[in-house]
């Protein structure tokens, strides 16, 4: 069989916050690289682990947001790299109070972007790795094994499965404008 292109995919960011306003400086900085955003999830208190409080304070939110655009899966390296830059212009004190994580959604499954490796995570490029973190089968997504303990316990599924819905319309339209242009 001839290696072929993969579909574009839904562009997601998840977010950890403790600053709500330099969340959505966060959110200009991403439109302003990747288009405009066309979902934002409700916002989830953060607090199934305490890792991250020491650096953000508390408390911590979490949010997700997607991107009306598709994009190609092969950018998501340097999608990764470039939400590292803008946690860092964000930050206050030098500590960050915005956690930008970068992912994308095909049919079958949502992908984090990662700079730590594990032994789950696939290589990718720029030292980023793919962390398949949720998998979509029978109408519902089932978490990875090695998923941090927040999506586990599956109060973000109806976020994905909105996101997943728009991903789907997105790419039927896709593919249509492209049959009728041929």
């Amino acid at each position: 069989m001839e290696p072929g292109s993969p579909l574009p995919v839904k562009l997601i960011s998840g977010v950890l916050y403790s600053d709500r306003t330099l969340c959505e400086l966060a959110f200009e900085h991403l439109e302003n690289k990747y288009g405009a955003i066309d979902y934002k999830s409700k916002i989830w208190d953060f607090s199934l682990t305490d890792y991250y409080n020491p650096e953000m304070g508390t408390p911590i939110y979490r949010q997700f947001i997607s991107f009306y655009e598709l994009v190609d899966p092969v950018r998501l390296p340097r999608i990764k790299i470039d939400c590292n830059e803008i946690e860092d212009q964000l930050r206050v004190e030098n500590l960050r109070k915005v956690n930008l994580d970068p992912g994308y959604m095909d049919y079958d499954k949502f992908i984090l972007a990662s700079a730590k490796y594990n032994a789950q995570k696939v290589y990718l490029d720029l030292g980023i790795y793919a962390d398949v973190t949720l998998y979509y089968s029978g109408g519902r997504f089932t978490p990875s094994p090695f998923c941090f303990p927040d999506f586990k316990s599956n109060r973000y599924e109806e976020a994905f499965l909105h996101i997943r819905a728009k991903y789907k319309g997105r790419l039927r339209k896709m593919i249509k404008r492209a049959q009728d242009s041929s």
